[in-house]
């Protein structure tokens, strides 16, 4: 693979003979799921501010059931899955590397430099909780891990996922001596530019609170290592290939037998401050239960039929997609578009949250379709390419 954006969506021609379909629709799943989770911060009037002070209940209308379970069944799968995919990304790097007689990372640094000053433009101006910076640091750090032995890496990846695990229980442990009704709110925003502001002041509202904003990145970096090591060797123990079944079907357990009903079970019906112990302890789980299960479903069927084609659209411009989708979503509900979010009542948010949902991914597959019938890259990925081709020409 030629650069670090294509880790989302690889630089391969769809007519060439060997190509993963599975990849590309796996990144279109992850893609279009976090826009899933994402969806619910772009419609609350106090966008990412309001979307945290609620996070783990739902407004106590007739939509209340419809909004715990919608949020529960997208709350953090998908972003685990995304960052799985990102370590196959990593992985299918280094092979094409080792093939060809090139050393590991490489120029790799340049690639993952990129991509945070992607990241940080992303968090500037569309959406302030980007994830393109916090893997560009994280890809950085497994690139050379990845250049270790498999025992130093899999002892990486067992330390990692200690670690998080830790931080954790020490987050459980801090909740349970908070007496309840005592959890801190956000102050209400006064003035409110997710409602009332222009782009500009959004922009600025993001700097002023860079810090908080970025928090969890850095909380889920020991979790998104293990992820990422954990994707790289799922991909060399051959979960994509025919004698991964037995792996498949270990994951599907794990995910769907385990993973799944209890997570649906704490986060709807406990919920609170469980949430944040489903989105980041649980849902990374049931991630590699949908992995396994798109591995297996196309190793069984290889044509993509027309859902698995729109989905594979999007996972070949994942990277375009994944900015378009939030900046069409912006554009919907924040103040310097139609500033629909904040005209909405309470009672009608989640119909008008499915409704923007639908709207969007109806956007973004079209965008995809339309543009891949003449071009191979996505916009966002060509410019990217071009511009890692010009810093780094021997790369």
């Amino acid at each position: 693979m030629s650069d670090t954006a294509q880790q989302l969506a690889p630089p391969v021609r769809p007519d060439r003979p060997g190509r993963l379909i599975a990849l590309d629709v796996l990144r279109g799943i992850a893609i279009l799921g976090t826009l899933g989770t994402n969806i619910w911060i772009f419609t609350d009037p106090a966008g990412l501010v309001g979307y945290v002070d609620g996070l783990g209940g739902a407004a106590e209308n007739g939509w209340q059931w419809t909004e715990r379970v919608l949020q529960q069944l997208v709350q953090g799968k998908f972003l685990g899955l995304l960052t799985v995919m990102f370590g196959i990304g990593l992985a299918i790097q280094q092979a094409s590397a080792q093939r060809a007689g090139r050393r590991w990372p490489g120029r790799y640094p340049w690639r993952a430099g990129l991509l945070f000053l992607d990241g940080l433009v992303n968090f500037l101006l569309v959406a302030e909780f980007d994830v393109l910076m916090g893997y560009a640091v994280t890809g950085l750090v497994v690139a050379y891990l990845l250049a270790t032995g498999p025992r130093a890496q899999r002892r990486w990846l067992i330390i990692a996922a200690a670690v998080h695990v830790t931080m954790l229980t020490l987050i459980a442990v801090a909740l349970a001596a908070v007496p309840a009704g005592d959890g801190a709110r956000s102050a209400p925003l006064d003035p409110n530019p997710y409602a009332d502001g222009s782009f500009w002041d959004l922009v600025l509202f993001r700097l002023d609170h860079a810090l908080e904003f970025r928090l969890e990145a850095v909380f889920v970096f020991p979790m998104s290592v293990a992820l990422f090591l954990l994707g790289a060797r799922l991909f060399h123990a051959g979960v994509f290939r025919p004698e991964g079944a037995r792996l498949r079907r270990r994951l599907m357990l794990i995910g769907f037998g385990v993973a799944a009903p209890l997570d649906l079970i704490i986060g709807v019906g406990i919920g609170g401050d469980l949430v944040l112990f489903t989105r980041y302890g649980i849902a990374p789980l049931v991630s590699l239960g949908i992995l396994a299960a798109v591995a297996e479903f196309y190793l069984r069927r290889p044509r993509t039929g027309f859902a698995g084609a729109r989905l594979g659209e999007v996972g070949r411009t994942a990277l375009s997609c994944y900015i378009l989708q939030n900046l069409l979503a912006g554009l919907l509900c924040y103040g310097w578009g139609f500033g629909l979010a904040a005209r909405v009542s309470a009672e009608a948010r989640v119909p008008f949250t499915i409704a923007v949902y639908l709207v969007v991914i109806a956007a973004i597959s079209v965008c995809a379709h339309l543009w891949l019938r003449r071009f191979e890259r996505g916009p966002v990925e060509w410019l990217w390419h071009r511009t890692y081709r010009l810093v780094a020409p021997n790369g």
